[in-house]
């Protein structure tokens, strides 16, 4: 790997930062910025390997000249370029889940992802919350040329040591804002407007937490700003998207995106306990994937189970049978579900028809429950988790769990009685 010879500043970072960027206009300031983070990474990658140290504690790459500074931190040694073009792997994942929790995804469900975009022909990818799928798609052996170019919109500021402003631009997706100003916004349009627009899919990856309105508007943006470099004749043209969501925001989705359809395929991620490959029943991971290709170009990988329904004309998963009333193969979350005669339409597993609500629901649910506000005082002025009884509701909710838990272990152990 050639980098250019580049004599970085004596001057702690911090005040280089504060003395090259005085009075400058916010886009010439975010221009310093990245200038600054090339140099910084330039001078990294020029260090002997024994010398290139990264801080833990900091998340961020160290200078000879930074050490004494961060002398009693968690230091890494030895960084090797390999490390550095998988920057998610050193970073510790942000978790604070009321600002920006980071889940990241298992290589199982990454490596899928960079191959079915791959077998597709898409040349482009705009990764919009996907850093390790941005860090798959770049991978290549070395010596050898990727056909396939990423750009990285995301939140956090820590990718921007790792990577240059034409391929991280570090980006809000719920209100549309780019942080480095006009020049990352033309780098994102030049991107998505790249030989007529052809060739480039969008692939998103959410929040959980977030509204689906706010994320849909953003889209919505991006999805203008790729029309804007297509001609009059492809005017009728989508942009193709890849949306990672739960399965239980599909009808919100497809609100805003009636074109949309869900896969059977289930995203799994390394840093969350619960969406993990290889689990069965209700614990299988939620997360699907939303898109407007046309499901029948979507293979799945049948060595996982899925496999493909000649009727729906798309690949589903092993317990996703085709039911012959509702002409579809139903299930959402991978178990298999039972038609409902009355409802006239497939239910989950575990759901009753209530001859009282007249509909199918979980056997021990309150027929008498609010319709609409809060679910345990019925006002409509406020939901459940801002209830002033919530603490008061709590307590004869625990007593009824343990006294039907006593009940299910005496059921159990009778027979044990009779025989001894």
């Amino acid at each position: 790997m050639w980098v250019p010879s580049i004599q970085m500043p004596e001057t702690y970072r911090g005040h280089f930062i504060q003395t090259t960027t005085l009075n400058l206009p916010r886009d010439c300031m975010a221009s310093a910025f990245s200038w600054l983070s090339f140099v910084w990474y330039l001078s990294f990658v020029q260090l002997p390997l024994t010398q290139r140290k990264f801080c833990q504690s900091c998340q961020q790459l160290l200078l000879p000249s930074d050490w004494r500074e961060h002398g009693e931190h968690q230091l890494l040694s030895d960084i090797s370029i390999t490390q550095l073009r998988r920057p998610s792997q050193l970073l510790y994942p942000l978790e604070n889940k009321k600002t920006h929790a980071q889940y990241l995804f298992a290589d199982r469900s990454c490596q899928f992802l960079a191959g079915l975009l791959a077998t597709l022909g898409f040349r482009r990818v705009l990764c919009v919350g996907t850093p390790r799928l941005h860090e798959q798609i770049r991978l290549t052996a070395p010596g050898e040329k990727s056909n396939t170019k990423s750009l990285l919109l995301d939140i956090d500021f820590r990718y921007s040591q790792f990577y240059l402003e034409d391929s991280f631009c570090r980006y809000n997706m719920f209100n549309h804002h780019f942080f480095d100003g006009k020049a990352a916004l033309e780098v994102c349009r030049a991107f998505l407007q790249e030989e007529e627009g052809e060739g480039v899919i969008m692939v998103t990856d959410p929040p959980f937490g977030g509204l689906v309105e706010p994320l849909a508007i953003t889209f919505k943006k991006l999805i203008a700003m790729w029309k804007e470099g297509q001609s009059q004749d492809d005017s009728h043209k989508e942009l193709p998207i890849f949306w990672i969501f739960p399965y239980f925001f599909e009808s919100r989705i497809c609100q805003f995106f009636p074109s949309f359809h869900m896969l059977d395929y289930q995203v799994d991620y390394d840093n969350h306990t619960l969406y993990k490959h290889g689990k069965t029943g209700r614990k299988q991971s939620p997360v699907r994937i939303f898109t407007n290709i046309p499901p029948n170009k979507i293979i799945l990988p049948t060595e996982e189970g899925y496999r493909f329904c000649s009727l729906c004309q798309r690949y589903v998963s092993l317990e996703n049978q085709h039911c012959v009333h509702c002409n579809s193969c139903t299930s959402k979350d991978g178990r298999k579900w039972s038609h409902c005669f009355l409802c006239k339409k497939c239910v989950k597993p575990s759901w009753t028809h209530c001859s009282t609500c007249n509909r199918c629901a979980l056997p021990d649910h309150s027929c008498a429950g609010p319709k609409d506000g809060c679910f345990i005082c019925g006002a409509l002025d406020h939901k459940r988790s801002n209830c002033p009884n919530i603490g008061i509701s709590k307590r004869p909710n625990k007593a009824v769990r343990k006294q039907k838990q006593r009940k299910s272990n005496k059921i159990k152990t009778e027979p044990l009685k009779d025989n001894p």
